[in-house]
């Protein structure tokens, strides 16, 4: 295993929770209690779900190339969908099936924006700062990109030397951690603009996804012989160092997909080798807790739910499922798509709304409240 570490000054902003507008920038959030679910895949659609009823209530068609992956803006309004050399985004409230359409003038020329290109690769992950002001995404082209969401433009071009498979945001929001298929992992200091932190876990094998504990207690990373890697992450005076605590063997195939339950007490592997398995994170040990069967090929993504209950996974078997985790069983299934499914997003979240009132300006504190997903599921109906 080898590393290299560039020092430079910590973060410490653990605030994704709350978000503080002026009276100005503030809109009313959409149904605070919606449950938003979507899949993508290569039949060139986006599909919304109602998630209890199984029953499809909306589709976008997605013509110019197939979505690899999908990501819901934490106030429930934007979805990003990343496809081949771009990234479009969607108002979720709106039965406009076009990509949204910004408006704005530079050295008084109107412009109008309904994409996100810049990348000339397929677009392999994509994620929302906390407030949704901007979006980072990676890219087989070998670059990492963070985007203004307000305009479309790149604010920050970072080279990770080789075909990017995953990027994850960082909960202090100032940084990114990303994998390739060299087998590296970097770690970017967004305000430093560059590459804090190197490591490869194992020479030459392409690392395919990494995950954050939303606490930024812990990273894992998953590669292309189905073993996992865990590293304490934290905040020393000067940079993130990451301290390897645990590798194990997860899958005799490919792992395409890891990620870290909201409650950091399990991690979900997805596989070729057509199951989903659930980790225990308990005193580091990562036992297997569950295996999930019931998909017919490769497993390509996975969202839990907010109270960590459940899970939706994703597969080219054409079908995303509805797992319950306490008796790991299909408890719903989505069919609609054509080709394979290979992308989930999921957004359960209660968003409820503070207003405090200063001597010139209106605050208003947005709340993330968890409930439990059976909850969610029975007003979604």
């Amino acid at each position: 295993m080898r590393r290299t570490e560039h020092h430079t000054r910590p973060h410490n902003n653990y605030q994704a929770q709350q978000q503080f507008y002026s009276s100005q920038q503030y809109q009313p959030p959409p149904d605070s209690h919606s449950v938003i679910l979507v899949t993508a895949g290569y039949d060139h659609t986006i599909r919304f779900w109602e998630a209890l009823s199984g029953i499809c209530s909306r589709t976008i068609q997605h013509p110019d190339s197939q979505v690899n992956r999908l990501c819901i803006s934490p106030d429930k309004r934007y979805l990003a969908a990343a496809g081949n050399q771009h990234i479009r985004l969607y108002d979720i409230n709106s039965p406009n099936p076009n990509p949204v359409t910004y408006f704005f003038t530079y050295l008084q020329i109107a412009y109008s924006i309904t994409s996100f290109d810049g990348h000339t690769g397929n677009v392999t992950a994509v994620g929302f700062h906390c407030e949704g002001k901007w979006m980072a995404s990676g890219s087989e082209d070998g670059t990492l990109k963070i985007w203004d969401t307000r305009t479309s433009q790149v604010q920050r071009n970072y080279d990770h030397k080789g075909p990017v498979n995953d990027v994850a945001i960082h909960p202090n929001q100032g940084e990114l951690i990303s994998c390739d298929q060299k087998g590296i992992i970097k770690i970017w200091d967004l305000s430093e603009n560059s590459c804090t932190y190197e490591l490869a876990p194992e020479d030459d094998v392409p690392l395919r996804s990494v995950t954050v504990a939303i606490d930024g207690s812990m990273l894992v990373a998953a590669n292309n012989k189905g073993n996992c890697y865990v590293w304490k992450m934290s905040n020393t005076r000067d940079f993130t160092d990451l301290q390897p605590i645990h590798q194990f063997s997860a899958h005799k195939k490919y792992i395409t997909r890891c990620l870290l339950s909201p409650d950091v007490k399990n991690l979900a592997t997805c596989s070729a080798d057509t199951t989903v398995k659930i980790w225990s994170t308990a005193d580091n040990e990562f036992k297997l807790d569950k295996e999930l069967k019931g998909h017919t090929r490769w497993v390509w993504d996975c969202a839990f739910s907010a109270d960590s209950a459940y899970l939706v996974t994703a597969s080219s078997d054409h079908v995303a499922r509805l797992w319950e985790l306490q008796q790991g069983e299909t408890i719903r299934q989505y069919n609609g798509h054509h080709k394979a499914a290979v992308c989930v997003a999921l957004n359960d979240l209660s968003i409820g709304v503070a207003i405090a009132e200063t001597q010139d300006t209106l605050l208003i504190q947005v709340l993330y409240k968890v409930p439990t997903f059976v909850d969610h599921l029975s007003i979604a109906v």
